[in-house]
């Protein structure tokens, strides 16, 4: 006997069938409506406001506020976004805006780089300057005895104790820095980048 084909399946099976495409397509369309939310919250993608308060990025403990009691002095960095305090948008609509903190000696930052960090803790750019990838690691320099940001695409290395100036590698750049001050105990944005972001080249 010839198997049967949609056209004749018994009622209950074409109600289930029904039901079934028509689920799916109410997911794909949440999805992709929750989706098209997140990317058109207002001030998604705006560059740190002073003000803002900084949040942690990724991992167990994302959109918590970062304290400056949470942060270990020497590092590792934490990955952070801005986030607007007042209508609590976080400004994750653009990868420009994801942000390296970590607290360091306040008595190794050079002159330039103490007067725009609070306790000791400094926040840059994590897009590297040469080929806009992340800046994921926190190691020992090429060139040094202390603990640098690196890029692992091309092994960029920038001091964070110096601006963030570039001590290894192709970067013809030192990453962007942005300002820190302390309000009720949590991080906040002090001012505007300072620097370029991005990279110099596509990537």
């Amino acid at each position: 006997m010839a198997g049967a084909g949609p056209e004749t399946e018994c009622p209950a099976e074409q109600t289930r069938r029904a039901v079934l495409l028509g689920t799916l397509a109410v997911t794909s369309y949440l999805v992709s409506s929750g989706q098209a939310a997140a990317d058109d919250k207002p001030g998604a993608d705006e560059r740190p406001q002073k003000g803002d308060l900084l949040v942690i990025s990724d991992g167990d403990n994302e959109g918590q506020v970062i304290k400056a009691t949470d942060l270990k002095q020497g590092g590792p960095p934490v990955r952070a976004w801005p986030k607007n305090p007042k209508t609590s948008v976080v400004r994750d609509g653009s990868r420009l805006n994801e942000i390296l903190v970590v607290k360091l000696d306040p008595g190794e930052l050079d002159e330039t780089t103490r007067a725009r960090a609070v306790d000791g803790i400094v926040a840059y750019s994590a897009v590297c300057a040469h080929a806009a990838c992340p800046v994921t690691e926190w190691v020992k320099s090429d060139v040094g005895d202390k603990e640098v940001l690196k890029c692992p695409c091309h092994n960029s290395e920038f001091d964070p104790r110096a601006g963030a100036q570039v001590v290894f590698g192709p970067a013809p750049r030192r990453l962007a820095a942005l300002p820190l001050a302390v309000n009720e105990g949590s991080l906040t944005v002090a001012g505007p980048f300072i620097g370029k972001l991005g990279g110099a080249q596509p990537g």
